[in-house]
């Protein structure tokens, strides 16, 4: 006994194009250039009280620096992991941990976000 398979082939006139031929793209004359990239502030919590109490710390922070930078509040659990944050609250600036497991006062914040910015 073969183990051997016939090759499937499908019939070289049937297209679901009319033209029985495949369109063609030209993707490099559609594409629009993407927007420069903008940093992103994230806080990592399940939402408490110390978590609410960064966020507004860094929105304060923004503020008082004249930034407008987007910022996120990220509460699932497998989220965090992926950052390697164990204790909560953390905040993230542009991708990297600056602190973690606890709730940072706005001077804290402003002089972070200086660091890392």
């Amino acid at each position: 006994m073969s183990d051997k398979r016939e090759p499937n082939f499908t019939d070289a006139n049937s297209s679901c194009f009319p033209s029985g031929s495949l369109p063609h793209y030209n993707l490099k004359d559609d594409q629009t250039p993407e927007p420069a990239e903008q940093k992103r502030i994230l806080v990592l919590g399940s939402g408490c009280v110390k978590c609410r109490a960064l966020e507004q710390a860094v929105i304060l922070s923004l503020d008082e620096l004249n930034l407008n930078l987007s910022i996120g509040h990220v509460t699932d659990y497998a989220e965090m992991a992926k950052y390697g944050v164990m204790s909560t609250p953390a905040l993230v600036v542009d991708g990297k941990v600056v602190s973690a497991g606890r709730a940072l006062t706005q001077r804290d914040v402003v002089k972070l976000l200086k660091e890392n910015l």
